[in-house]
């Protein structure tokens, strides 16, 4: 009996949420190491199937970094990145291309096993993705930098309930295929949609700071929180792609960022649909707050 008045409960903080969302665009960025891991792309893909059951309109779009290392190692080809961005000369965007294209499929593939509808686009097709080369760096080749996004394709997509699976591989303004960063491009496929929010999945569980040798959480920040702890060197390497993505949603009307740790099992329900969370949410309140305090 205990265990049936919890889930009651459960049932219950959910349906709120369920009921705010509904018919919402959703985004969610899912890539790095997580989208290997069979247990968590399992996980995240329910969660997305859930979302797309209970009347959201999730949008998932994926890198696959260590997928396309892989790759490479194939084609000895060795990884070089400069600025964590990926040096990509002709060979070795096709092979980027390749392996986006491979592991997109298979997304769609299981989403697709899970009874749900899904259908997978290269940001290249469609003008879906109209990107620009990075001039700013040398010699960092085909790495590109969104500068328009066609959200045709999708909104019919979301209209007739199929959930987008999109690789960040875009058309350069001058003809050539171009390697676009995955948060940038979710963002970006954000704002175009006019999201109710964004989700960056990662490995962590989210924005922390260190407090006595221990990482504490930040639950909420205001985008100026956020800005501040980049600017205090808080938020560092790979963290800070993720975190401009999401201060770009909500300069761009998002209403909501998160990031979340894609490790733990159900991440996304639990992010979405509980009065607390699990990750670090940003919003934009144009101050900063009391969560940095003393920093």
């Amino acid at each position: 009996m205990e265990e049936a008045i919890r889930k009651s409960k459960v049932l219950i903080e959910v349906l709120p949420y369920i009921k705010k969302f509904f018919g919402k665009n959703i985004i969610i960025k899912f890539g790095g190491n997580s989208v290997g891991e069979d247990n968590v792309r399992k996980s995240v893909l329910e969660d997305i199937v859930f979302m797309n059951f209970a009347g959201m309109r999730p949008v998932l779009v994926h890198g696959g970094g260590p997928f396309i290392d892989e790759k490479l190692k194939e084609a000895r080809k060795k990884p070089k990145f400069i600025n964590g961005l990926r040096v990509t000369d002709k060979k070795t965007m096709e092979i980027v291309d390749n392996a986006l294209t491979e592991l997109n499929r298979k997304l769609v593939d299981e989403i697709k096993a899970m009874v749900a509808e899904a259908f997978g686009l290269s940001g290249k097709e469609n003008g879906l993705l109209i990107a620009k080369k990075i001039k700013d760096i040398e010699n960092i080749g085909y790495a590109g930098k969104v500068q328009s996004v066609d959200t045709t394709v999708l909104d019919r997509l979301l209209e007739t309930n199929i959930i987008p699976v999109i690789s960040p591989v875009a058309m350069g303004e001058d003809g050539e295929l171009y390697n676009v960063n995955a948060d940038e491009a979710a963002s970006n496929i954000a704002i175009a949609l006019k999201a109710e929010k964004l989700l960056v999945l990662t490995n962590v569980e989210g924005i922390c700071k260190e407090v006595n040798g221990e990482r504490k959480l930040f639950n909420s920040l205001s985008l100026d929180d956020a800005e501040y702890l980049i600017k205090k060197g808080i938020i560092t390497g790979g963290m800070i792609p993720k975190a401009k993505a999401c201060l770009s949603v909500l300069e761009g009307k998002v209403k909501k960022a998160h990031i979340v740790n894609a490790t733990l099992p159900h991440a996304l329900l639990l992010e979405i649909f509980t009065d607390k969370g699990i990750g670090t949410e940003i919003v934009k309140l144009g101050r900063r707050t009391k969560a940095t305090d003393g920093i």
